[in-house]
């Protein structure tokens, strides 16, 4: 089973990628910690490691390149990346939405843990949510100029969920109610 998902910057998708990993016992790839291991590689914040995507198309191309691959190669797999979906077509596909407001609220306590390398501390929520906004919009120009493609368009997956008022378990719950059956 190929199980790809995306979804909104704090929307909760590292968590319950690695949670569901461990539930059904196969691996999980993050495509969005490989981009930032490439930007800090270069001394870049995810930020500006976006904003040169949008002029040099090797910052998404090579992690779309490899999580294709993985996506031929691998039979159980869990794919967190934004395109996964459309790069694993194979795949049960999942949207995580979350309210705006509360996405910054989990990225700013994130960020004082210091679980980002690839992105700079956040003063507040506010500011969260101001680069947040920026991220996106420069996810779907990107994604729009290289591939045609919107990953906010939820008619792209077999199931959304919005995790704003959800703990990670009632999130993995309806999943597992929701993903078909290995035969």
């Amino acid at each position: 089973m190929i199980i790809t998902l995306t979804g909104r910057p704090g929307s909760g998708k590292s968590t319950i990628a690695k949670r569901l990993s461990e539930n059904l016992g196969i691996p999980w790839y993050s495509m969005g910690d490989l981009r930032g291991k490439m930007a800090h590689e270069r001394g870049m914040t995810i930020d500006e490691f976006n904003t040169l995507g949008e002029t040099q198309d090797f910052t998404d191309t090579e992690v779309d390149d490899y999580q294709t691959k993985l996506g031929q190669e691998q039979q159980d797999v869990i794919m967190d990346g934004r395109l996964s979906w459309h790069f694993i077509p194979n795949s049960f596909k999942i949207f995580l939405d979350v309210d705006e407001d509360e996405a910054a609220q989990r990225i700013f306590d994130a960020s004082k843990k210091g679980l980002r390398k690839d992105e700079r501390p956040y003063a507040s929520a506010e500011e969260v949510k101001e680069r947040v906004r920026a991220r996106v919009a420069s996810d779907q120009s990107r994604y729009q100029k290289y591939y045609g493609l919107d990953y906010l368009n939820q008619a792209n997956y077999d199931l959304v969920i919005d995790t704003t008022h959800l703990s990670p378990e009632q999130i993995i719950t309806q999943i597992l109610d929701k993903i078909p059956t290995v035969s």
